[in-house]
């Protein structure tokens, strides 16, 4: 039961703020307060790149603010009512800066860069601006575990000898070469459990969560990394880079359309235009309405496929089934959400429905 209702409250609650934030950017801008913040920094600034990103700052910290309340309950009090989080207040706050902060380093360029193409190519910066997000996409997927991680987490390699061994043997079975394994400090945050596979190339890292490794046995942790490899070996990394890459030129392209008729239909002169700009983040929510559920069901997919591997590899249903069941419950996910709530909003399939494709499969090794 507290499963269900912490998982509602968290949909209730990012449905309210979506809503809400759609609706105070309309009226921001239906309203002529875009081109009076435009007019303003037009003001306190020369450079066309230096009010744009003006603008984009003071409409993000002023949404920042008014979305605080929200932010405050559903990342800190929400976890403490339901006794998932570890973390103070400060260390919350301080957490959530070193995003930003992350973000800003990572994300101004970017903007610099869409200006400058939106700018020079009205009709075309779409195009241009995917095709530098797919080069990113992957520079960053290499930097994740070398530069972002550890800002973050503590990562120190595996000390267990006979778990590692068991780890190096499961990865070259998908002919993955993995020099180390580690672990990170998961529990500095929250009580939940994980462990990832990340990183491209030579950056590649194996990640168990230190609340992962003390209430889990080795065959479990085993499993629960058979499914990470299973991921690898049916080359769903590639394919997320490539239906990713694919995504983004045609959900930019329809959001390009969508603006473009937006800016005629609200009377700015232009695509470029500082004060029209905000309506690139309506258009991208209408879009993004579409793109959830087809980028969610995908996911799901690609879960079900690493799921039968983790038990054709290991040989162990039983223990990968019991390992979900702990998950789910230390997790504190739905066991059972509503079929329409988990086609639009999950990107892992339910518990319920995990279990149900692996009894099928095993029932079809049995015959």
């Amino acid at each position: 039961m507290d499963a269900k209702k912490y998982n509602r409250i968290k949909i209730v609650f990012s449905t309210i703020k979506a809503i809400l934030s759609f609706a105070l950017l309309f009226i921001f801008i239906y309203f002529g307060f875009s081109t009076i913040l435009e007019n303003f920094v037009i003001g306190i600034a020369d450079s066309l790149y230096w009010q744009f990103l003006i603008f984009i700052v003071l409409i993000s910290v002023g949404m920042g603010i008014i979305f605080f309340p929200f932010n405050f309950y559903i990342g800190f009090l929400l976890e403490h009512k339901y006794k998932l989080s570890n973390q103070t207040f400060w260390r919350w706050m301080c957490e959530n800066l070193k995003g930003i902060f992350v973000s800003a380093v990572i994300g101004i360029p970017l903007l610099f860069f869409f200006y400058f193409v939106i700018l020079n190519s009205p009709e075309l910066w779409w195009f241009y601006f995917a095709l530098v997000l797919f080069f990113v996409s992957i520079i960053l997927a290499k930097i994740l575990p070398v530069f972002i991680l550890p800002l973050f987490y503590k990562i120190t390699p595996l000390e267990d000898e006979n778990l590692k061994e068991r780890i190096i043997k499961l990865s070259s079975e998908v002919g993955l070469k993995v020099a180390n394994v580690y672990r990170f400090n998961m529990s500095k945050n929250t009580k939940k459990a994980n462990a990832a596979f990340t990183g491209l190339g030579k950056t590649k890292k194996i990640l168990l969560a230190d609340t992962l490794l003390e209430k889990y046995t080795k065959d479990e942790i085993e499993t629960v990394l058979a499914h990470e490899f299973g991921h690898y070996k049916h080359k769903h990394i590639l394919k997320n880079i490539l239906i990713g890459t694919f995504s983004s030129f045609v959900v930019l392209y329809l959001i390009s359309l969508l603006y473009s008729h937006s800016v005629t239909w609200l009377n700015f002169s232009n695509v470029s235009q500082i004060a029209a700009l905000s309506m690139l983040v309506l258009c991208g929510m209408i879009i993004g309405l579409i793109q959830t559920p087809i980028s969610n069901a995908i996911s799901r997919k690609f879960e079900y496929q690493a799921d039968r591997y983790a038990v054709q590899a290991t040989s162990k249903p039983e223990h990968f089934i019991q390992t979900l069941e702990k998950l789910t419950e230390q997790n504190l996910c739905d066991r059972e959400p509503h079929p329409m709530v988990e086609w639009f909003f999950y990107s892992h399939p339910s518990i319920k429905n995990r279990i149900k494709k692996i009894d099928l499969y095993i029932a079809d090794i049995k015959k």
